[in-house]
């Protein structure tokens, strides 16, 4: 899989010209959406199936600044997985510095219920596991 890019954006910065830390989250979203499309099983067909994927949890360690026009590296894995819940991890480089490393939970549910990947999606729950196994 490539690593996703993001490039700062001014309106990203805080009036010190640093990233504003609540666009982290925002980033790991942009990267676990194309590392989905990448596994070939993107959003838009999961919730074309009615099925949808809250996020449960989110955990940030901000290691480096970046600042406008920075580009940002975003390495995503699959940490941790069940039949029901998910963890993504991320690492985040400017060049070879990494500047954050994060981790998300989440699960998937249709009608506001928790649903079984393996048996309400086979073919996604197959592909996340092939790539689980697979770092």
């Amino acid at each position: 899989m490539h690593t996703y890019k993001h490039e700062v954006k001014y309106h990203e910065c805080d009036k010190m010209g640093i990233t504003h830390h609540s666009n982290y989250v925002k980033f790991m979203e942009e990267a676990r959406v194309d590392w989905l499309d990448q596994i070939g099983y993107g959003f838009e067909r999961v919730e074309a199936e009615g099925v949808f994927s809250p996020v449960l949890a989110i955990a940030c360690n901000y290691k480096n600044p970046t600042t406008f026009k920075d580009i940002i590296e975003i390495e995503v894995s699959v940490s941790k997985m069940s039949e029901i819940k998910f963890d993504f991890a991320y690492t985040m480089r400017v060049g070879e510095k990494i500047v954050c490393t994060a981790q998300s939970t989440h699960c998937f549910i249709e009608n506001n219920r928790p649903v079984a990947l393996s048996k309400r999606l086979p073919e996604l729950y197959k592909a996340i596991q092939e790539a689980y196994e697979a770092k």
